[in-house]
């Protein structure tokens, strides 16, 4: 197998430092005006998505230096063994097969075969389901659906059915989630249901993760208390996902009932999978189809576009030159789309679970940053929130605004696309001293208090920021904007020299409740 050389040792790298240097002082404003044509010339567009990187502090020699990085590091290998099945998982020595699930992996024949399978079986599950066909312990057919499941079972399908039923699409199936080991969050779901109604779908790739157990345990405790019946008969409410076939046939649920997760699929990536069976009951077959063909799409993309024209490369790209050489440390991922107000919460995750890691294949320790703080919440409630310190605060943020243009073609929709374009220009642009004074004298102001107030609404501009655009979020598009940033965050990991698809550290944390549990109850 073969693995990136060390960033630093690149020829490019010094290049890049010296770019840095000149450029990273410039402002954004002024490539503007040196260049007419900037929007169009920092403009790429497939799959559906169109990435508007103009307003990055980038020219095009720092791109052409970049995609030279990129080929220096041995990317277009990397790709190739990212879909070909090599143990790109290193240390856990395992192939990655997330995009086997979408049908995308053509030279692991064996895993799209079993992937087909499943499939197969989620989709006659589902039409079983849908039709009402399938009966709860007292004869009712079964009409809710609440998945317990926490971090990669929970985040992806949570975000796909918020994502694809909000604005009054209605969905085929009501489906809830529930993550936290809190009483609380389950309490409040159960409350809404009838329990004669209602499946339990049991996500959990070791079938031994605390929290969903302990939900799983209660769930069915309120199932034998709601309905009189005796806990093997609960189990008509019960569907599992898993890789763990005896462990959750040990807590009762029926082998037809127990859908695969293969050892190949991360939890952060496994939406396209079983996993997503809660999804797919949501929002029907047909659709759950063209969500898997976005991903698929994305794939094609992702392994045949060049470098300068490839959408998760530039993303990856412009995430390193912000952070590695900018230290521009934050990523704020702003949705205007309150169907994607989920997506902060999934990429935290993606990108952070996947990249925050601090030694290289070789087990020495990085000599640069991995993964940047990704965090954001659904535009325009940030605005009156958050974005206060991108415009007169003293950090540097970057920044992804997501934007459906034409979705409803409502004026309130085009209200929300225009703040979100002005949220962009002025994080650019900024006001000066001099303009604050101005617009103070506008307003009758003395000269005493323009010199007194003006200082107090200057905004240094020069946030970097680049634009998602699409025309409106469909099952294919979603699919293509999730495949999109799970490629950008591998092309990362392969410039980092790290591993993207291991999770250690939170096997610790794990490792550390269990045994602080047996010290309680010692």
């Amino acid at each position: 197998m073969i693995f990136s050389p060390a960033l630093n040792q690149l020829p490019s790298w010094d290049q890049l430092c010296s770019l840095s240097t000149s450029l990273g002082r410039g402002r954004i404003s002024d490539l503007f005006k040196t260049d007419p044509d900037r929007t169009a010339r920092f403009t790429f567009s497939d799959v559906g998505l169109t990435l508007d990187l103009s307003k990055q502090l980038l020219d095009p020699d720092i791109l052409t230096t970049l995609c030279k990085l990129a080929e220096q590091s041995q990317l277009t290998e990397g790709i190739a063994q990212l879909f070909s099945a090599e143990q790109v998982n290193f240390t856990e020595r395992r192939a990655v097969l997330h995009m086997a699930s979408r049908f995308g992996a053509s030279s692991a024949p064996l895993e799209q075969a079993q992937a087909m399978t499943n499939f197969s079986q989620m989709e006659a599950f589902a039409n079983t389901f849908h039709a009402g066909m399938m009966r709860g312990a007292s004869g009712h057919p079964l009409k809710y659906v609440v998945n317990l499941g926490i971090g990669g079972s929970d985040l992806g399908p949570r975000l796909v059915v918020q994502a694809l039923t909000a604005g009054g699409k209605n969905p085929v199936a009501r489906v809830y989630f529930v993550a936290s080991v809190d009483p609380a969050d389950l309490a409040e779901v159960l409350a809404e249901l009838d329990a004669a109604q209602t499946l339990f779908i049991v996500s959990s790739k070791s079938f031994t993760t605390p929290e969903t157990l302990s939900n799983a345990m209660a769930a069915k405790e309120w199932l034998v208390r709601e309905l009189g019946v005796t806990p093997a008969d609960t189990m008509k409410h019960f569907v599992g996902v898993t890789n763990d076939f005896s462990a959750a046939s040990e807590f009762g649920i029926p082998e037809t009932h127990i859908f695969s997760l293969p050892n190949s699929v991360g939890g952060r990536f496994s939406v396209w999978s079983s996993v997503g069976l809660p999804a797919l009951l949501a929002i029907g077959v047909d659709r759950f189809r063209e969500f898997l063909d976005g991903g698929r799409e994305m794939d094609t993309h992702f392994s045949s576009a060049p470098f300068a024209t490839n959408l998760p490369v530039l993303m990856a790209l412009v995430a390193l030159w912000n952070g590695q050489f900018l230290n521009i440390e934050s990523l704020a991922v702003l949705p205007y789309s309150h169907a994607l107000r989920g997506f902060p919460g999934y990429l935290q995750q993606l990108e952070m679970e996947s990249n925050g890691k601090s030694v290289m294949h070789d087990g020495q320790a990085l000599a640069w940053h991995t993964a940047q703080i990704v965090w954001g919440a659904a535009g325009t409630n940030g605005q009156h929130a958050f974005h206060q310190l991108f415009y007169q605060g003293t950090r540097r943020c970057c920044i992804d605004f997501i934007v459906p243009t034409n979705e409803g073609k409502t004026d309130a929709h085009r209200a929300l696309v225009i703040n979100a374009r002005a949220q962009a220009q002025a994080l650019m642009e900024g006001q000066t001293l001099e303009k604050s004074a101005d617009i103070l004298r506008k307003q009758g102001l003395s000269d005493k208090e323009v010199a007194r107030l003006a200082p107090h609404s200057v905004a240094r501009g020069n946030q970097p920021s680049s634009s998602l655009l699409f025309s409106s979020l469909t099952p294919k598009t979603l699919g293509a904007l999730i495949a999109l940033y799970e490629h950008k965050t591998f092309v990362l990991g392969w410039l980092w020299g790290i591993n993207s698809f291991d999770q250690f550290g939170v096997e610790l944390g794990k490792t550390m409740a269990r045994s602080l549990q047996g010290t309680a109850h010692a």
